[in-house]
């Protein structure tokens, strides 16, 4: 299966590459971003960020994953949601369709996403999933990939089932 809704701690996760929902500065979080950052390694993984320097909101760059399962980590920044007439939707999903074109041209097979935006930044969960589950499923109609979508709560996973 290309796409599957899982609820599971995306730094547990063995595949390619994870992502980080990443702040602009690429600076340790809290949140998703958090958990990654100590669970690859604080040091190494804010060092290689610091020399990369920034990411904007949409795009994406890529780390080593440390000590992490994953090989890779892909940062993306999501948008903060203003009341979603401020280009939230297509800046979120750029998130998804950057990070996934970024993950083709490193040659990795498998990603494990956070819903991003959805939290600190306050993207309505339900309309979150919706946009990152039609942007992955376009990707998928002509790349070959296999992408994990973790979810937090049982809410969610159900939400999910509905945009599958």
């Amino acid at each position: 299966m290309p796409l599957e809704i899982i609820r599971k701690d995306i730094t547990k996760m063995e595949v390619d590459a994870i992502v980080n929902a990443a702040n602009s500065h690429l600076k340790m979080g809290g949140g998703v971003c958090g958990a990654i950052f100590k669970a690859a390694g604080t040091k190494e993984l804010q060092e290689e960020c610091d020399t990369i320097g920034k990411c904007d909101v949409g795009e994406a760059i890529i780390t080593k994953g440390y000590n992490l399962p994953a090989k890779h980590i892909i940062h993306t920044v999501g948008p903060v949601w203003e009341g979603g007439e401020k280009g939230e939707e297509e800046l979120l999903r750029n998130c998804y369709i950057n990070s996934l074109k970024l993950a083709k041209d490193n040659n990795i097979k498998s990603i494990a996403f956070p819903l991003i935006s959805s939290g600190i930044f306050g993207y309505p969960k339900e309309e979150a999933l919706r946009v990152a589950v039609s942007s992955i499923k376009d990707f998928l109609l002509e790349n070959e990939m296999t992408v994990y979508m973790l979810v937090f709560d049982k809410e969610a996973v159900e939400l999910g089932k509905k945009f599958q």
